[in-house]
């Protein structure tokens, strides 16, 4: 938990609410957020249900691991404290996405339970919908991937605390949604996804 450093500072409550944005676009908020080794296919899956949910004119917005460091997260790196304030900061931005009535794709690797955990609990304390989704691959499989070539410098020792090789990958003990991207096809994949939000009144 972050402590508040900023001191006389109020929220300030504006006459538009939560319920206004989504009455606007025709949709609820919501915040998918996509766990997993790098490689494991959490942006690719983030991508192509974007574009599902654009073919149904639906609002959505990707935060990408990568993107976000080059840009707000920059100044961090890959250290346990790094990685725990880059989830922070990405759950909070997730969560004025998800305020505004669009659903939030978020393909984080995210490596620690707790920090997922807080990010779930600044959504549950807004009334926020919040949805785990483990995209559970094997190391050998994620390797086998290695999209970035990140594997093999963390193998070749070039590259330090890397998830899954010399820095640990906690899994989801109860998320929402497990897929298994290693033995799963990508349709597939979006088409349970899709049917969750469905199923739970999240894209009405």
């Amino acid at each position: 938990m972050v402590n508040q450093k900023a001191t006389n500072v109020t929220r300030h409550e504006g006459d538009v609410s939560s319920a206004d944005r989504r009455a606007l676009l025709g949709q609820s908020g919501s915040t998918l957020w996509f766990t997993g080794l790098s490689g494991s296919g959490k942006s690719t899956i983030a991508v192509a249900l974007e574009s599902a949910l654009m073919s149904q004119n639906k609002l959505s917005y990707r935060l990408d691991g990568d993107n976000v460091r080059l840009g707000i997260n920059k100044n961090l790196g890959f250290s346990g404290a790094d990685r725990a304030e880059n989830i922070r900061r990405v759950g909070e931005i997730a969560k004025l996405f998800n305020e505004a009535g669009v659903i939030t794709l978020a393909s984080f690797i995210s490596p620690y339970r707790e920090d997922r955990n807080q990010v779930r609990r600044i959504h549950h304390e807004m009334g926020l919908a919040f949805v785990e989704i483990f995209v559970d691959c094997d190391l050998a499989s994620a390797e086998k991937r290695d999209p970035k070539g990140l594997y093999k410098k963390a193998r070749a020792g070039e590259i330090k605390n890397f998830t899954g090789i010399d820095d640990p990958y906690e899994a989801p003990d109860h998320p929402e949604l497990h897929l298994v991207s290693d033995k799963m096809s990508l349709s597939d994949e979006v088409k349970i996804i899709i049917k969750y939000l469905e199923d739970h009144n999240l894209l009405s």
